[in-house]
């Protein structure tokens, strides 16, 4: 993540099952909503 856009990603446990992609705050990608796990490129490009 760090050598693609710079920006350093940190995990946080949380609830079993649960993976929420967030950026400041703000969820850009769940698991829970979307019903599957996001793939590399779409987190990217949210995030560029």
């Amino acid at each position: 993540m760090e050598s693609k856009t710079g920006i350093t990603a940190k995990t946080t446990p949380g609830e079993s099952s649960q993976f929420d992609v967030l950026e400041d705050g703000r969820v850009i990608f769940s698991k829970q909503s979307e019903g599957r796990f996001p793939e590399h490129d779409e987190i990217f490009s949210v995030l560029a």
